[in-house]
């Protein structure tokens, strides 16, 4: 084997390509191809892709499916504290023996083919996934949709949840350019389920090109919100008085509900998946780092929102969660991210910002965030730190009890942040 230990093939593939962003099926097909792999996954396949709530409908559909009792996969990017919760089964990630394992394999076919990060850990899924003989995978696009590596794969199903804007120097700078490129997922006379209820035309446009069956929020499916519960509904079914997901926020009804249409189509291909398996999945859903709240004198929320549209979310959230103090936000973002655009969203229901600097070459500095974000915050109200450890400790030392701190900005931030608060580095389970 070329490397004893995880982190040093991690190490070494952050330099083997020549740029971390690749986007292109070519290269990671070969290799694929050399491993005996095909376009088709001998089990059945969720891709999901779109500009927010990849990750909460990942995590719903995987909760309901694994309540259904199959043996779930899930495939998702980027980790927080540890590489292995890319790789997922039943809701446990990977040992780094049955990762490395993968990657050895994988490097043995490649020869002399260069492959990114992401494109190794895209065919270190594929290939555990197909050993460990998975039910279902739910896979999670990193970028975009056409050209991600996870597209190499067919789907089933695909999900596109809400499209913004974001990644535009590789996707496009409107709505119908990224809606093109995350409706790149799509498969001839496969369904697609859009979580928003006005789309980009050229999401739908590319489904009818294709003759693949579209299925739309408030067209081919709905729901209400209730007191006690919320009501789901399509042509064929009603689900009613539902519980609320557990994860924060009214707008992962309109996550939740796509999934539930995904999970129909999924048995019309022939999945059982019982009423109550979707009850208890929308119960039992887990994911960090979603307004992850933190109890204590000094409320702290974690939250990886880095566009504009998330922000707003984030907002919204935080006028649906009250507190008694003052809210700091400590803010730290990747140069490629609108941190005007996040920042402003959320300025009003923020006391002072704590702006941090970011490591890496797509990492922005404290000062340069700070400089971006005066053309429309007051500076007054802003502080520059070298690290998130520095704005952290800034803005915990500011803050009384009845206070909250909002860290978030990236995923990057947060899991600096993690690395910080005891309550958030509990050991967890590996499968084998």
């Amino acid at each position: 084997m070329r490397f004893s230990s995880l982190a040093q093939w991690l190490a070494w593939q952050e330099q083997l390509h020549f740029r971390d962003i690749d986007p292109g099926l070519e290269r990671v097909g070969i290799v694929w191809q050399r491993m005996g792999g095909t376009s088709r996954l001998p089990f059945k396949v969720v891709t999901v892709a779109g500009t927010n709530g990849k990750g909460s409908s990942v995590a719903i559909t995987a909760s309901i499916l694994q309540a259904a009792g199959y043996k779930t996969a899930t495939y998702t990017s980027p980790h927080l504290l540890r590489y292995n919760e890319r790789i997922s089964i039943n809701g446990v990630p990977c040992d780094d023996a049955t990762i490395c394992a993968a990657f050895q394999r994988i490097d043995e076919a490649r020869a002399d083919v260069s492959l990114t990060y992401f494109e190794f850990a895209t065919l270190a899924a594929a290939d555990t996934f197909c050993r460990e003989a998975v039910d279902v995978a739910v896979l999670e696009v990193g970028m975009g949709g056409r050209l991600d590596a996870v597209n190499l794969f067919d789907t089933d199903v695909a999900l596109i949840t809400p499209i913004g804007l974001d990644h535009t120097a590789w996707l496009g700078d409107n709505r119908e350019q990224i809606g093109r490129e995350k409706a790149g997922i799509m498969r001839s006379g496969k369904p697609v389920v859009c979580s928003e209820a006005d789309p980009p035309q050229s999401v739908t446009a590319y489904a009818d090109s294709l003759s693949a069956p579209s299925y739309q929020r408030n067209k081919a499916f709905s729901y209400e919100d209730g007191e006690n519960g919320w009501h789901w509904q399509n042509q064929d079914v009603s689900l009613t008085d539902l519980p609320f997901p557990a994860l924060a926020g009214k707008y992962q009804l309109q996550n939740s509900a796509a999934v539930i249409q995904v999970c129909q189509l999924l048995q019309q291909q022939g999945l059982v998946i019982s009423e109550q398996a979707v009850r208890q999945g929308l119960e039992s859903v887990c994911l960090s780092g979603r307004f992850q709240i933190i109890p204590g004198s000094v409320t702290r929320i974690l939250d990886v929102t880095h566009n504009q549209q998330g922000a707003e979310n984030l907002r919204q959230l935080l006028l649906d969660t009250p507190s008694s103090g003052r809210t700091y936000a400590v803010l730290g973002m990747l140069k490629d991210k609108d941190s005007n655009a996040v920042a402003t969203a959320l300025n009003d229901v923020i006391d002072h910002w704590f702006v941090a600097g970011l490591d890496g070459e797509r990492g922005m500095s404290g000062q340069e965030l700070a400089q971006n974000l005066s053309a429309s915050l007051s500076t007054d109200n802003i502080d520059a730190h070298t690290t998130v450890a520095d704005a952290y400790k800034a803005a915990m030392a500011k803050s009384v009890t009845g206070d909250r701190l909002l860290i978030f900005g990236s995923f990057h931030t947060v899991e600096a942040a993690m690395l910080l608060i005891p309550e958030c580095q509990q050991p967890v389970p590996q499968a084998v």
